[in-house]
């Protein structure tokens, strides 16, 4: 009995006891998994960019877009450095932003968000269309009937009186809008509009544009415009009409 119990013991260490053989093929079997993936993503002619789609454009060409974001066919996709080349798109003047990303098996895919007009600016004997940053769009010879001429001092680019008034120009009702005929911002604290049939507008600076526009509907409303009438609107909470 007592051999007979040892030797069921035996069986039993031996049973639990890990095979090297059978560790040494596993761990054999990981590794040659391992490198087949990482040939296959970084070393092979399977997984690698073939084609850059292009989307979000309509201004740029897509040859332009994919000349700037710089990442040759051939290139495996895995070592695609996505965030180097959506900077790389976004040196181009006419884009705002770019995000780049993996289109497996061999698409690098690339979405523009373009910058769009706002705002014009009189350039010489013509009008140049800008953003809320005030980056040139385009030009144009005739003034643009959808896109508020705006008068600034010093650079346009970067120049904060643009943005501000782009914010504003967000706020405005359409019917506002439509009948601007210019935006004078050469002194960013004291803006102020010029009107269809010669009212003026006195809207300060840029703060509160939300209640100042409410404030000037609501005098528009019980003052209609005409010539030499002015509305203050730099104080929203005390608006008057002159």
């Amino acid at each position: 009995m007592r051999h007979g119990g040892d030797a069921e013991g035996r069986t039993a260490k031996r049973s639990g006891r890990s095979d090297p053989w059978k560790v040494a093929f596993v761990t054999l079997l990981i590794v040659t998994v391992l490198s087949v993936v990482t040939w296959v993503l970084l070393g092979s002619r399977l997984l690698v960019v073939r084609d850059v789609e292009v989307s979000g454009i309509e201004r740029l060409a897509p040859e332009t877009v994919e000349a700037a974001v710089d990442v040759p066919t051939g290139t495996p996709l895995a070592r695609v450095d996505t965030d180097a080349a959506a900077r790389r798109a976004e040196e181009l003047r006419l884009v705002e932003s770019a995000e780049v990303s993996r289109g497996w098996p061999a698409t690098l895919r690339v979405e523009v968000t373009e910058r769009t007009p706002r705002l014009s600016i009189r350039v010489g004997e013509g009008y140049r269309l800008v953003d809320h940053q005030g980056v040139r769009i385009t030009d144009s010879d005739e003034r643009p009937d959808d896109h508020p001429l705006v008068k600034v001092r010093g650079e346009v680019e970067g120049n904060r009186a643009i943005t501000t008034v782009a914010h504003i120009t967000d706020e405005l009702p359409d019917r506002v809008l439509g009948s601007l005929v210019s935006i004078d911002a050469s002194d960013p604290e004291n803006i102020t509009f010029e009107l269809d049939g010669g009212a003026s507008v006195l809207w300060g600076d840029g703060r509160n544009a939300r209640e100042k526009t409410d404030a000037l509907a609501i005098l528009m409303r019980e003052h209609p415009p005409e010539a030499e009438r002015r509305y203050d609107v730099s104080a929203p909470d005390v608006a008057v009409v002159k």
